[in-house]
């Protein structure tokens, strides 16, 4: 195997890095990538649950602010919101 050397030890890395994961691209080991697709899959509904959550939330933190706002507005010395 042709071995390139660069000058700075980052690079090396990254191509020993790249060529090992070519290597085991090359190898056959196609079960690991079905599991990879699986966990990609379940990251994408775990995100997409957070995000209806933080929907849900970020719009009960603005209509709770909203009234406090109203009620701060109109208060006066002889009445309660």
């Amino acid at each position: 195997m042709n071995t390139l050397r660069f000058r700075h030890p980052a690079v090396d890395f990254l191509i020993v890095l790249l060529r090992a994961r070519l290597a085991r691209a090359r190898s056959g080991e196609a079960d690991r990538g079905v599991s990879a697709v699986e966990w990609v899959i379940i990251s994408a509904v775990v995100v997409a649950i957070v995000g209806v959550v933080a929907f849900i939330i970020n719009n009960a933190l603005r209509s709770g602010a909203t009234k406090v706002g109203d009620c701060i507005k109109g208060a006066s010395a002889n009445k309660t919101c």
